[in-house]
């Protein structure tokens, strides 16, 4: 009922995206929870994972869903983590690259749009990005080997779209303080250029204070589409964003032919999402 009264009110039909990491139960009572990505990653038989994702996906668009913002392709390597844990498949990167695959395969085969998460990893962080900017230490030559060999895995295997992190790594950005999300270092030169990913990016929400603590230097959601995100995701101030987007355009820190790309992007999500 909500989706389509929502979709009444626009003339441009809209795209809906839910964090359904282990089916619509993680959102919505009354509908289907599945075990988390850690029990998850003990399965020895993959092709069950990935019929979970085609159920997951057909569950998601019967209510009128087109995105979800899962899996999780976080390893989950340091066991203090206090938000990945129990949602990543688990330690080894082998496993969470193929176990990820499998499960966005699923949902894609069923209509919905898999987006991977939390770029360029969050498993080996101590902090929540929900309460303060968590900070991942490790050199680039580990990032390779480790956090970042899911995220490859599935940009070969045609995901859709990719979920920025609010962590800082200074092996790949140095300038202190600036989340992942707000890197053009990461986001555009390592994940479009390096990595080879042409699908959408979208920020994590930005109402987190990974995030916000950021805002003292300048308007977090124009540094982000600056950085490379294509959608941002839980705005605080919207008009104010839009704002500051269209004054980034007018002193030229981002064109408006890079604006028009990230909307032809959009588009062509909304068109295979039918």
């Amino acid at each position: 009922n909500i989706t389509n009264e929502l979709q009444q009110y626009s003339s441009l039909p809209l795209i809906m995206n839910i964090d359904g990491e282990w089916g619509s139960g993680m959102r919505l009572r009354n509908s289907i929870s599945y075990p988390f990505q850690m029990t998850l990653g003990a399965i020895q038989t993959d092709q069950i994972i990935e019929e979970m994702g085609f159920e997951i996906g057909r569950q998601l668009k019967r209510i009128g869903i087109h995105v979800n913002l899962a899996p999780v392709a976080d390893i989950n390597t340091n066991p203090y983590n206090p938000v990945i844990g129990r949602r990543s498949f688990g330690e080894n990167p082998r496993e969470v690259a193929k176990k990820t695959t499998y499960y966005m395969l699923g949902m894609q085969s069923a209509g919905i749009a898999a987006v991977a998460k939390h770029f360029p990893g969050h498993g080996d962080t101590g902090g929540d990005s929900h309460k303060l900017l968590p900070v991942c230490q490790h050199s680039r030559a580990r990032m390779d080997t480790v956090e970042l060999v899911p995220f490859q895995t599935l940009i070969r295997a045609g995901i859709m779209g990719i979920m920025s992190g609010h962590l800082e790594v200074p092996a790949l950005d140095a300038s202190k303080g600036t989340p992942a999300t707000l890197s053009p270092a990461i986001l555009t030169h390592l994940l479009k250029q390096e990595m080879g990913f042409g699908g959408f990016i979208i920020t994590d929400a930005m109402n987190m204070h990974g995030v916000l603590a950021a805002q003292s230097s300048g308007n977090v959601d124009a540094r982000a589409i600056i950085a490379g995100n294509d959608v941002v995701e839980l705005s605080v101030n919207l008009p104010r964003a839009i704002d500051e987007i269209m004054r980034a355009i007018e002193q030229g820190k981002i064109t408006q032919s890079e604006i028009e790309q990230k909307c032809r992007k959009v588009l062509a999500l909304k068109e295979w999402c039918g």
